[in-house]
């Protein structure tokens, strides 16, 4: 989720190159040997990856099956990739073997394969498209709701998920190859995030960055094994049923504790709000005030004229389908102004700017500065530019995978014919390559908004027989090329500035690719066979699978069957997100700091109030430490929540193996009002 669009606009290269003049030791030298790029990819390297890119799709799953808050983990998978090789060369060196050196390259590649392998386990869908197809999710809707057919229910199953990621996760790699040149030399495009962590990595492999990242290491050490014996003591109290243990303990009060108001003591959501920026958890806390503490109540007081009153707690035509709805209304408006905006600030540059004008000459900078600079800038094109990926290979590739995934799809999902699936091919890459140039220009990747917008074209297209199913599917086609096509371009930017060689990263990308389309679906499999993945009372209510299907009935059916009132609710809340947006860009900056994100306050509109809790107890943490000690925050707030985050994530493990072997926590501690007498 990117919230700091405005900053992304102003950092430029040179500008992250300024700050680090008086330390040398930051820079890499220009007689820095280069290794070939068959050796920036070693068995040690992509060992790690694996062991790293699982560890990472569990907490991606939890994540994604809880709050659909993903937190970047970025700088995670480049610290722990640079501890776990430190630690085998010089275990092996002890022992006696010679050892490669580990370079920034290596630690590049690495952290590259992490992140397509865990990348996958949120653009597979697993949290959303894809089991938003499941009869768990159909049921939840309704079988009498209109628009909801038996017929467009597909459960999941590991052979059908794993043969779906191979055939739609590679073309987005493929798709914009040819431009990573334009993209990255020639418009410098900044990638903030892939700027952000070249200059870790770079920052790693230096003296004092190297002691830095030890201390950093032992840090996430540290938290990770709290967050994991603080996770396993927490499942002995959590007895049989969903009402048990410290997850439904009554913080503020039993009357805040039935509004989801309360604190769930949950490591995960704690380290989420260190490593989400103040505003996103202060928007996500608002919108749980004003959803939980005011209008379900109010809406709720109007039960038996608005909506019959009795149902069912997830009864569409009741409370719960003004939650979903009012929920969608502000992701869509949030989305749709983000749309227009990154495709506006898209073209602006485009037309407004040749690649000439923004090549990164200072004139300001004088004599042997200047040529440091020129010199460096010239050692990166140079290797970058070294080992070329030839264009008829990326055209060859992307032609030859749309051909299979058009014979593919179809059978995968019968609704969704060939020719929709030909037809999403063809036009696709000009999306993602609105995509990757509006995440290099502002940290934004709207991966998501895409997918809506294919999820609806494709269920109207369709229609009624089968118009859910094939608008899901579609949405899951056009998602992932968006998706990876933005973040292979973003690690060019990062390989680029670590002089990496292209065709390892393209190579990396390929692998990490390949070790998620198996991994996302296992890890996921995990949670769906221990869990009751779905369930609105249990702890993975996997929140945006019902988002989802209703947005794909609603592409079909329209909006007849919403309840009383509720769709005029919803375009106030609709046209408030564009408000807000809007307000954010027009203010001056010193206040648009404060204006809240509509996307971060729409999820505890449908999930609870719960999380948010936890996450603004983050945020105090990470304030409060700010005050104190500004560097140290800065050094250890992302290794902290990294280890609270990862612990509690490894402890999901032995939790599915025991729920697998139905072994049932031992303790039910339950809180209840106390008996008058």
């Amino acid at each position: 989720m990117g919230t700091e669009n405005e900053a992304g606009v102003e950092i430029s290269e040179p500008l992250l190159l300024e700050p680090q003049k008086p330390g040398r030791d930051v820079e890499f030298e220009v007689a820095e040997e280069i290794p070939p790029w068959k050796d920036q990819i070693t068995i040690r390297g992509l060992v790690v990856s694996l062991m790293l890119g699982t560890l990472f799709c569990i907490i991606t799953h939890k994540l994604n099956l809880t709050v659909g808050i993903i937190p970047s983990l970025n700088v995670a998978a480049g610290l722990l990739g640079f501890f776990f090789v430190k630690s085998w060369t010089g275990f092996s060196s002890k022992l006696g073997f010679s050892m490669t050196p580990f370079t920034r390259q290596e630690n590049t590649v690495i952290q590259t394969c992490v992140v397509a392998c865990y990348g996958l386990a949120f653009s597979g869908g697993f949290g959303s498209y894809m089991i938003a197809m499941d009869e768990r999710t159909y049921k939840l809707i309704g079988s009498d709701y209109p628009g909801n057919r038996a017929e467009d229910v597909k459960n999941p199953a590991l052979g059908w998920m794993i043969g779906f990621m191979f055939v739609v996760s590679f073309l987005g790699l493929f798709s914009l190859v040819p431009l990573r040149k334009v993209m990255v030399m020639e418009y410098k495009l900044t990638y903030p995030s892939g700027t952000a962590t070249a200059m870790l990595i770079n920052s790693f492999h230096t003296s004092k960055g190297a002691e830095l990242a030890g201390k950093q290491v032992h840090t996430l050490g540290k938290y990770l094994s709290l967050s994991f014996c603080w996770s396993c003591f927490k499942w002995f109290f959590s007895g049989i049923g969903d009402s048990c243990g410290f997850d439904n303990f009554p913080t503020l009060g039993l009357a805040a504790f039935k509004q989801t108001f309360y604190f769930d003591f949950s490591p995960t959501y704690v380290g989420c709000g260190l490593i989400c920026p103040h505003i996103v958890n202060c928007s996500v806390l608002l919108g749980a005030i004003i959803s939980w503490g005011f209008l379900w109540p109010f809406i709720s007081n109007h039960a038996g004229d608005w909506y019959p009153a009795g149902l069912g707690a997830s009864d569409f035509k009741g409370l719960y389908g003004y939650k979903v709805f009012i929920a969608i209304s502000l992701i869509l408006g949030d989305g749709l102004y983000n749309l227009i905006k990154i495709i506006t600030v898209t073209l602006k540059e485009m037309c407004g700017k040749s690649p000439k004008q923004n090549l990164p000459i200072v004139s300001e900078i004088q004599d042997c500065e200047s040529s440091r600079l020129l010199m460096e800038q010239r050692r990166k094109d140079e290797v970058f530019l070294k080992d070329r990926i030839p264009s008829w290979f990326a055209a060859s590739g992307y032609v030859g995978l749309a051909a299979i995934s058009t014979a593919t799809m179809p059978i995968i999902f019968p609704p969704l014919k060939w020719y929709l699936v030909l037809s999403a091919y063809i036009f696709v890459p000009a999306l993602a390559f609105c995509n990757s140039y509006g995440t290099g220009l502002t940290d934004w990747n709207l991966a998501s908004t895409y997918g809506k917008i294919g999820l609806f074209m494709f269920a109207s297209l369709v229609g009624s027989n089968g118009g859910v199913i094939a608008g899901l599917a579609a949405c899951g086609v056009m998602m992932s090329i968006v998706s990876t096509a933005a973040d292979l371009m973003q690690d060019f930017k990062t390989g680029y500035l670590t002089l990496s060689s292209a065709k390892s990263m393209f190579v990396s990308q390929l692998i990490g690719t390949a070790m998620g389309c198996v991994i996302a679906p296992l890890t996921f499999w995990l949670f769906w066979s221990a869990f009751e993945v779905g369930d609105p009372d249990g702890p993975y209510k996997a929140p945006y699978a019902v988002i989802m299907r209703e947005m794909a009935i609603l592409g079909v059916q329209g909006f007849s069957e919403l309840p009383k009132h509720c769709l005029a609710i919803c375009c106030g809340f609709f046209v408030s997100a564009l408000v807000i947006n809007l307000a954010r860009d027009v203010t001056p900056k010193k206040i648009a700091q404060f204006i809240p994100l509509p996307m971060a306050m729409a999820i505890p509109f449908y999930i609870g109030a719960y999380f948010a809790i936890d996450m603004f107890i983050g945020t105090v943490i990470l304030f409060i430490w700010e005050k104190v000690n500004k560097k140290d925050a800065e050094d250890f707030a992302g290794a902290v929540a990294s280890g609270l985050i990862c612990g509690d994530g490894i402890w999901t493990i032995p939790s599915a193996i025991l729920s697998i072997f139905r072994v049932d926590p031992p303790i039910c501690m339950y809180f209840g009002p106390a008996s008058s007498n």
